[in-house]
């Protein structure tokens, strides 16, 4: 892969379904890091993580949605007051995010502890 970041942006922007969701890893707590032997997984909807960069920063919540285009993810607790008085979601970076409790329900998900 090249190191110019055109083709870097471009490697992201173009990049096939299977390996988006590598982008879309998110770092593990220290209790999961020991208990699954893994640094990071991919973020699945479910999934309890903790807001540990940005405004919302300590705000914990669940994964609603997991958005493959933008590469961002939805948490339950993240939402902006509209001027009308609607709320609506924002969507977070998944570096800014920690898997507090991971659904460990599939084995194929750690199954590669190899992989990060």
């Amino acid at each position: 892969m090249s190191i110019q970041p055109r083709k870097q942006r471009k490697a992201r922007y173009t990049a096939p379904a299977h390996a988006r969701g590598k982008y879309l890893s998110v770092s593990l707590s220290k209790d999961l890091r020991d208990q699954v032997g893994k640094r990071s997984l991919p973020v699945r909807t479910g999934d309890k993580v903790r807001v540990v960069r940005g405004d919302f920063k300590g705000h914990e919540g669940e994964v609603l949605t997991v958005d493959y285009t933008s590469y961002k993810v939805t948490v339950e607790d993240v939402t902006l007051a509209k001027p009308d008085g609607t709320t609506t979601f924002l969507p977070v970076d998944p570096s800014n995010l920690v898997i507090i409790e991971a659904d460990l329900k599939d084995d194929r998900r750690i199954k590669n502890k190899g992989d990060n």
